[in-house]
């Protein structure tokens, strides 16, 4: 049929007189072919050196057009010529042993690097011309082999093939039929395979029998994973007794089974999904699809209330990409967007669809406006919380001392009610030494007078006599905290300081005591043992810096605060001061314990010359019976041991003065420790103020008694009271000394 419609052509074209030579000669006098399509597109045909090659006329690529045997038969004659490299004047190919032309090809058996060049294929006869040309590029082995693990020459353009895992096909080598068309006898095929990991090339017989060379053809009974990779295939043959090769590329890829479904499948959107979007911006709709590997077409789109994009304005449009293969089961996204989103589109209706020979299916796409936040409120808001948490924590790092402190005042556990203990600290310090004027004059001061401690110095605070260890071991064990001022003087041989470190290890493994250390002078270098045992068994170790340290609110102050028992900071109404001492609320404890002292002790004056001016209306009244001597001697004994319970509790005095001071001011909840060290006889009652604050009526009254003296002019009280004093000084030493050692 296709002869005939040419003929019929040619024919057509005669009769209307249009002239149908298209060939011409130019003003050199040579044939100029009027149909020249120029360079083929097809791309330069490559032919290793020393291999076999050919060249196929391009005009016959599409037989419908132009078919060899059709043209042959009107009188078409093919000529070929070759434009060398480098060169520019065309030359009809010179035929040989080497170069032979068979029908629509051009065979070089084999190929040298002279053949490179331009060449042309020209159909032509007396009344028609056609001519397209093409490139040939004759390469260096070295150059193909490069990369290549089987280190073969394989050319031309890498042939795909497609096989199902567990399943078979068979391999046939690209070139095979023409090369045995061009033999002289039945041509031969090696097989190699070159792993997908590219570092292991495998010759045919392979290590399975799942592929078998049947044949040219490679056999796959059933693929493998293992069985992907480039198979190359090299062909020889023979050709007017010389042996002639070529070699060509095959990469096989696994997918998966047949027998899996193939029906698409959207992703994306989900059933349900909501895209939120916002107006007048653009918006993006994601759609994804899963298409099966099958050979056939497969198709993704988006609808908009039923139409197509192309049906649509400009507004509309849509960037389609694959995203995924998984052995031949691909997926593929489509964004829809949406230029200038306006609120009739969020009526709208937008399907995405997906299609292949297996199946069709479509899933909506809904829109939802997206609520707008206050950006402005929130960054604001944002940015002040984040300033606030820079303050915050440069504040924590410079006050976190004071910090600390505030909150021990609110929240920390007052020790004196949970306790018996009656000093806060215990301070040892080396004797005779600079030490104990920084102890005596700074420690002792602040502690006392400024933060309220009660303050325990052995010299200061103990009585004589008794066992020496045994008194310090005692003194040390009513004491809240163990402080140490370290210094190399502290811990001299057969020192008394080095007695109390001993003793203060003792009961810190034993009893678990707090010991808080306060280095005065470096002790790194000391070799002494204890130095190292007491700042390893120290809670807290404080260094004293000279001048640095001297004012209440530095450093060294607040970290020993920390280390010492809380101190509340209330007096009746809630008083705050964290960062400065306790100062001002121990004086107005001090001065209010003081005013109810002053108003007890008028008060006992007053009641002692109340009992004076009775005692001498006593003894100048004349007796009246034993009952009254009586009474008077019970009032004697009652007075006599009452004096002696004031010696022995004289012995007690810190821990008595405590108690009180702790009862009288209860509502402020403010301990006061009065000085221990001075017992008023004036504050002990009088066993006549007794009588006469709980008087017994008397069985005889005296009906007409003297005139009562003036107490003013009375002495005997003090007298009396003074003399009890000292008797009892001596006993309350000789009490305390053996409470001691008992308790010891």
């Amino acid at each position: 049929m296709a002869p005939f419609i040419s003929t019929l052509l040619l024919l057509f074209i005669v009769a209307v007189g249009v002239s149908p030579a298209l060939g011409q000669t130019n003003e050199a006098g040579e044939f100029v072919c009027a149909h020249d399509w120029g360079e083929s597109n097809l791309g330069a045909v490559p032919v290793v050196e020393g291999d076999a090659g050919w060249l196929s006329c391009p005009l016959f690529s599409y037989p419908s057009v132009y078919n060899y045997s059709s043209h042959q038969n009107t009188g078409h004659n093919l000529v070929w010529y070759h434009i060398p490299q480098g060169q520019d004047l065309e030359n009809p190919v010179k035929y040989s042993a080497r170069v032979i032309k068979d029908r629509e090809r051009v065979w070089l058996q084999p190929a040298v690097p002279a053949d490179s060049g331009l060449y042309i294929c020209m159909l032509r006869n007396r009344t028609s011309c056609i001519r397209i040309a093409m490139r040939l590029s004759v390469l260096q082995r070295d150059e193909v082999v490069r990369g290549n693990a089987c280190e073969l020459p394989a050319v031309g353009e890498t042939r795909q093939e497609v096989i199902p895992l567990e399943e078979g096909k068979v391999l046939n080598c690209p070139g095979m039929q023409e090369a045995a068309k061009m033999a002289d006898s039945e041509p031969t095929v090696s097989w190699y395979h070159q792993s997908p990991e590219r570092s292991h090339c495998f010759r045919y017989p392979f290590w399975n029998v799942d592929r078998q060379q049947i044949g040219a053809g490679l056999q796959f009974h059933r693929m493998l994973l293992p069985y992907r990779g480039l198979y190359f295939c090299t062909v020889h043959y023979q050709k007017r007794g010389r042996s002639l090769n070529f070699t060509r590329s095959i990469n096989v890829t696994a997918v998966y089974p047949s027998s899996v479904p193939k029906e698409p499948v959207v992703l994306q959107p989900a059933a349900g999904q909501i895209y939120t979007v916002r107006q007048d911006t653009e918006a993006r709709l994601v759609c994804r699809g899963w298409f099966p590997y099958l050979e056939s077409d497969w198709d993704i789109w988006w609808t908009v209330d039923g139409k197509t994009l192309d049906k649509l304005s400009d507004r509309f449009s849509r960037i389609n990409k694959q995203v995924g293969y998984d052995y031949g089961d691909r997926t593929v996204e489509s964004v829809l967007v949406i230029k200038d989103l306006q609120s009739e589109d969020l009526s709208r209706e937008f399907n995405c669809s997906v299609r292949n020979q297996r199946g069709f299916m479509t899933r909506r796409a809904q829109l939802e406006e997206e609520v707008s936040l206050p950006s402005l409120e929130l960054g604001c808001g944002f940015g002040v919380t984040l300033v606030l948490m820079l303050v915050l924590f440069v504040v924590y790092q410079v006050f976190w001392l004071e910090l600390l402190l505030l909150y021990r005042s609110w929240f920390g556990t007052d020790e004196r009610h949970t306790d018996d203990k009656e000093y806060d600290v215990y301070i040892s310090y080396a004797r005779n030494s600079e030490e104990e004027q920084f102890v005596l004059s700074t420690l002792r001061t602040v502690l006392e007078n400024e933060l309220g401690y009660s303050v325990c110095i052995f010299d200061r605070d103990s009585l004589p006599g008794g066992n020496l260890s045994e008194t310090i071991l005692l003194s040390m064990q009513r004491s809240r905290r163990l402080l140490f001022v370290l210094s190399p003087d502290f811990l001299l041989e057969k020192s008394f300081s080095l007695l109390e470190c001993r003793l203060g290890l003792y009961l810190q493994h034993g009893h678990q005591a707090s010991i808080v250390t306060v280095v005065y002078r470096s002790v790194s270098k000391l070799p002494c043992v204890e130095v190292a045992q007491l700042r390893q068994a120290a809670n807290t170790s404080v260094t004293w810096r000279g001048s640095q340290s001297e004012a209440p609110r530095s450093r060294f102050w607040l970290r020993l605060r920390l280390a010492l028992p809380v101190r509340p900071l209330a007096l009746g109404r809630r008083l705050i001061d964290s960062t400065s001492s306790h100062s001002d609320l121990a004086a107005m404890a001090l001065q209010r314990v003081q005013r109810i002292q002053n108003q007890e002790a008028n008060q006992s004056r007053r009641n002692r010359r109340a009992s004076a001016s009775q005692s001498v209306r006593d003894r100048q009244a004349p007796p009246r019976g034993r009952g009254r001597v009586k009474r008077w001697s019970t009032y004697r004994e009652e007075g006599s041991q009452h004096s002696r319970r004031c010696s022995e509790c004289a012995g007690f005095a810190g821990q008595v003065g405590d108690r009180g001071a702790e009862l009288t001011v209860e509502t402020e909840r403010q301990q006061v420790t009065p000085d221990r060290t001075e017992i008023s006889c004036e504050a002990a009652p009088d066993p006549d103020y007794t009588q006469t604050s709980q008087p017994t009526p008397d069985p005889d009254p005296d009906p007409d008694p003297e005139p009562e003296p003036d107490p003013e002019f009375s002495t005997e009280p003090d007298s009396d009271c003074q003399q009890n004093h000292h008797g009892t000084k001596h006993k309350q030493q000789h009490v305390i000394g053996s409470g001691t050692s008992e308790e010891l």
